[in-house]
């Protein structure tokens, strides 16, 4: 069928009258190339429809939830069997308990589990308990990286004051140098240290951990009485089935998850070691919907899958299949791609790009053809995506890289050049 966004245009304006800017938050796509859908009709599998029906072989995977296709059979059912007994009742269900046996005898360094919805949800209790367990202020993070949307940590600052910001210390990513002198500044005032599994930010490359630089996270949190908290809300499970830095041979204390952990049902995750259990049991963290029990049913199910499956095996060799295809195409029209971070988590951006505007016109030529990347934010392969559907995804890269040959030299796309002001 022929492409076309004549839907989505009147949902957008219908949007406008209803909801702040039409849209807010990571799932607005007032950055994204002007042709970029906002608004969808359905999901199966590997592919997603927008309101125009229009497919795509969906490379973002809703921003990371989609692990094992879209309406997996045997993770949809467990979580409208528990629905059909009880979903959000005064108390919760025993899924509660075997979720967290599961995800206890999952992940190697934790011994309890606590459950609430969102990221923000997770990362904000593990700083929460690091406080109440150093009676300590400071935490360390690295410069850029994502913890969620709460005052403390949210990128865009609108409406946060500078008390909400307050007791944090910054360092570069895989710098020991940096980390040392962020912990020297905390001084005798650490409470943790916040780590990415991987250096996952948005608009530069991506960066696996430099293990001298997970060890040296660890040593310092020892050397200090502090917690080493990794943040694996969005990779958690897409790069090991324990937590992510288990590949480097460090545990953390603490580790938030949430996204994939249960294929898109409502749910994340903070897990601790023992040393943490009373602080975490000593603090007040609630929700109305953290203790739903359908969800939890659907992350039972997804876990076996992560048990069982060669799900991880799968998708790494899906990403690495997509990423010599790729270079090949680029090269044969005289491009070069950045392909960054893991293959089943990868960053993919046009080489030689300062404006943004080649990844930009690129992408949208992908889009036409029935392939949903994004040009500045790290993509996700599911187990759903088959072989047919990588090489489809690298035919219409073939294609659309003939157009931006064409194309000639192109204007800075201006939405970038506002997002970096407000960045500054």
């Amino acid at each position: 069928m022929t492409w076309t966004n004549s839907k989505d245009t009147a949902l957008r304006q219908r949007a406008m009258a209803v909801i702040p800017n039409g849209m807010y938050g990571h799932q607005s796509v007032m950055l994204l190339p002007d042709d970029y859908p906002q608004f969808f009709e359905r999901a199966e599998g590997a592919y997603l429809w927008d309101t125009d029906g229009n497919r795509y072989v969906d490379f973002l995977c809703g921003y990371g939830p989609n692990l094992f296709g879209y309406g997996h059979k045997a993770i949809d059912q467990a979580y409208v069997d528990q629905m059909r007994r009880g979903d959000t009742m005064t108390g919760p269900g025993q899924a509660m308990v075997e979720l967290a046996e599961a995800l206890t005898a999952q992940v190697s360094h934790a011994d309890w589990a606590m459950f609430c919805k969102n990221g923000t949800d997770a990362t904000t209790m593990a700083m929460m308990i690091a406080r109440n367990f150093t009676q300590k202020k400071t935490i360390v993070l690295a410069k850029g990286a994502y913890h969620g949307a709460a005052p403390w940590c949210t990128p865009l600052k609108n409406g946060v004051t500078p008390a909400d910001r307050a007791n944090q210390v910054f360092y570069e990513y895989n710098d020991v140098e940096s980390l040392e002198a962020a912990v020297r500044e905390a001084g005798s005032d650490l409470a943790a240290i916040f780590a990415s599994p991987i250096k996952h930010d948005t608009f530069i490359d991506q960066e696996l951990p430099d293990p001298e630089y997970a060890r040296r996270a660890r040593a310092l949190c020892d050397e200090h009485g502090a917690l080493l908290i990794v943040d694996d809300v969005r990779a958690g499970f897409r790069l090991a089935r324990d937590c992510s830095w288990s590949l480097v041979g460090v545990k953390p204390d603490l580790s938030t998850w949430g996204k994939a952990i249960a294929n898109g049902h409502p749910i994340s995750a903070l897990l601790g070691a023992d040393i943490a259990r009373f602080a975490a049991a000593t603090i007040y963290a609630t929700g109305s919907f953290w203790f739903s029990a359908a969800p939890m049913a659907a992350s039972l199910a997804t876990l076996k899958l992560i048990r069982e499956t060669d799900y991880l095996e799968r998708t790494i060799a899906l990403g690495e299949r997509l990423r010599t295809g790729l270079d090949e195409v680029a090269s044969r029209h005289g491009f070069a791609l950045r392909q960054t971070g893991p293959a089943q988590l990868p960053l993919i951006m046009v080489d030689d790009d300062p404006t943004g505007a080649k990844g930009y016109f690129w992408n949208n030529a992908l889009l036409k053809r029935g392939v949903y990347f994004h040009p500045w934010h790290n993509m996700f392969i599911s187990t759903a995506m088959t072989e047919a559907d990588i090489d489809h995804a690298i035919e219409a890269a073939d294609d659309s890289f003939k157009l931006l040959k064409a194309a000639g030299p192109l204007e800075p796309v201006a939405k970038l050049e506002f997002l970096h002001s407000v960045a500054g």
